[in-house]
């Protein structure tokens, strides 16, 4: 199969890429609206992009009525958010959390999910997650604009949550201990268990 993109509907080269560019990792986001809803949705388009300072990108496209995501508006308002740990445990919630609900509606509630205080940021985190990321906005970069377009949506992580379970004997994660999820195409995902070591060239 050959596909020109330029010819190609938009909803169809979305479906061929999500299921080509797999196992993507899941922000698992956590926002807070100008008057104090909390919003938490689950972000495919995700990724860590450096360490100094440390900085995560995550991308709530438009919605296929060319809409902004409920995460997209409250973290233009605020300024703030945090992404939770998409663990294996936690999938039902974290699949839950992705339901359109209204503008102010919490997935908190909807997923029966208990918040706690965040350190240095206003949204909360999800009190279950073995470890979330406080983030400040650094910048938002629009992408094209129409339905399924892209907001990159820069953040500094400012602080660490992680549950000392989680961490080997030199204090840092164990893959196997972490547990995360990852999505694939359509309704697929994957576990993080399957590994394997290569050691890197000097």
């Amino acid at each position: 199969m050959q596909i020109d993109v330029s010819n190609t509907k938009v909803l169809d080269i979305y479906h061929m890429l999500v299921g080509l560019v797999t196992p993507r990792p899941i922000a698992w986001v956590s926002t807070l609206s100008p008057s104090g809803h909390v919003n938490l949705a689950p972000f495919s388009f995700y990724n860590l992009f450096g360490a100094n300072p440390p900085v995560v990108i995550f991308s709530p496209v438009l919605r296929r009525d060319g809409s902004k995501k409920d995460s997209l508006r409250n973290v233009e308002a605020t300024g703030e958010f945090v992404v939770n740990g998409a663990v294996a445990r936690l999938s039902e919630q974290i699949n839950l959390t992705s339901r359109e609900l209204p503008y102010g509606q919490s997935e908190f509630d909807l997923a029966k999910l208990e918040q706690a205080a965040s350190t240095k940021v206003r949204p909360p985190r999800v009190a279950d997650a073995p470890f979330a990321l406080e983030c400040r906005l650094r910048q938002i970069v629009p992408v094209g604009d129409g339905p399924l377009s892209a907001n990159l949506v820069i953040g500094e992580v400012v602080w660490v949550h992680v549950a000392d379970e989680l961490l080997n004997q030199d204090g840092l994660p164990d893959p196997r201990r972490v547990a995360t999820v990852a999505r694939l195409g359509g309704d697929d995902w994957c576990h993080t268990s399957d590994l394997f070591s290569l050691t890197r060239p000097r």
